[in-house]
């Protein structure tokens, strides 16, 4: 293996062990607004260092470029719906109003 592969392969495993133990952490807490935290590390953290492994393994094509447009929308977009739907269920759970738009 050279060392670009086991750059990537680091990389990828670092982003998985990541995206595994969120799952782990998920299945502590009853309530779904805690729940929402352990996504945080998925988007945030696990998805780019896979993202990027992939990228490093594949070397620089169009699919690359795709990898990482993919990897950048789930960055940004990722918090957004987070925060989302921690409103909707905070809604649901009557701990905010339904009405009010902050």
């Amino acid at each position: 293996m050279t060392g670009v592969g086991s750059l990537a392969a680091i990389l990828v495993t670092a982003g998985v062990l990541v995206c595994v133990a969120s799952v782990l952490g998920i299945l502590l807490p009853r309530n779904v607004l805690r729940r929402i935290h352990f996504l945080t590390p998925v988007t945030s953290v696990g998805a780019p260092l896979v993202g990027v492994g992939l990228a490093v393994d594949s070397g620089w094509h169009l699919p690359t470029a795709l990898i990482l447009f993919t990897t950048l929308v789930l960055v940004v977009t990722g918090p957004v719906l987070a925060a989302a739907t921690g409103r909707v269920a905070a809604q649901w759970q009557k701990l905010v109003p339904a009405e009010s738009p902050e």
